[in-house]
């Protein structure tokens, strides 16, 4: 409730009614004495038991309403920037190639970027997960989260995507959130999020984490138009918003709930301008906590 600030009008008493009060209190001080403790609230013998109650109550009153909500206490989330700004000076290792279950796959790649223009250099993908992979940590840790990052430009290269479906096994991930920026042909436009097709191959089995897995996209594809405005990609999914892939590794591997983000389309100029925009790489990152959120407390 707004406080209000305007201060109550005193009136003084008119003297004779003055003069009164004085004899009254003169010929009754303690009855008098009483009633005035009582009016301001001072502790006499009787109050003593029950105002430490009163104000016990009072102060859990306060905390409640002012303790932030951390919705997410006690849930593990891991957070995948997707590739690593180092990738790009250690091509003969990430293009050794893993198992993903359904084949065989190169251990990383250097994601895309969008095009140099004006003078302007190129902004890569990894730079682009590994900030709002940031961002999107400290929200979730606000929220309570343990948050757990694959890597955090902390290594050469990699991790190889074996390896980051890995990590959240480890770690027994509530959700994994791989994020992502696209590299599609210009006019391709808006997010989509990838959720895991049923594979059962090799050391792939997706079965136990394809429904909860759909439902963590669909919490995140219904934050991330919220936060940012943006739209899901009118170039694939139908307008939902939802790829289902069976031929990535990160997917494939994973027996946690996970998904890949793509924000946008670096190559598209107008995704592009938002891509590179700190204001709405935040928006983005709220929209994904917004997702999870929605998820976990469903």
């Amino acid at each position: 409730m707004p406080y209000d600030h305007r201060n109550p009008v005193t009136r003084s008493a008119p003297p004779a009614r003055a003069a009164l009060a004085v004899l009254v209190c003169s010929a009754a001080l303690a009855g008098c004495g009483a009633a005035s403790e009582a009016a301001e609230g001072t502790q006499g013998p009787g109050a003593a038991a029950t105002t430490p109650a009163a104000a016990t109550r009072t102060q859990a009153a306060t905390a409640a309403t002012t303790a932030p909500a951390r919705p997410l206490a006690g849930r593990t989330v891991v957070v995948d920037p997707g590739h690593n700004p180092g990738n790009f000076r250690h091509s003969r290792e990430i293009d050794e190639k893993v198992d993903i279950g359904t084949a065989r796959k190169e251990c990383d790649t250097t994601g895309t970027s969008t095009n140099a223009s004006d003078g302007r250099a190129a902004y890569t993908e990894a730079a682009f997960t590994l900030d709002v992979s940031h961002r999107l940590r400290k929200l979730l840790e606000a929220r309570g989260a343990k948050v757990v990052l694959t890597h955090d430009a902390d290594r050469p290269f990699g991790p190889c995507i074996d390896e980051r479906a890995r990590i959240g096994n480890a770690a027994k991930a509530d959700a994994v959130v791989s994020v992502h920026a696209d590299g599609s042909a210009a006019g391709h436009r808006g997010f989509h999020v990838i959720v895991p097709a049923k594979v059962r191959e090799g050391a792939a089995d997706t079965g136990p984490i394809v429904a909860p897995s759909r439902a963590l996209g669909e919490g995140i594809v219904t934050g991330f138009r919220r936060a940012t405005g943006t739209s899901p990609a009118n170039y694939l999914g139908g307008g939902t918003g939802l790829d289902v892939r069976s031929d990535l590794g990160g997917l494939n591997l994973s027996t946690v709930p996970k998904v890949f983000v793509e924000c946008g389309n670096m190559r598209d100029p107008k995704d592009a301008a938002l891509l590179t925009s700190g204001v709405w790489r935040q928006k983005a990152a709220q929209g994904i906590a917004d997702g999870i959120v929605t998820y976990l407390q469903g």
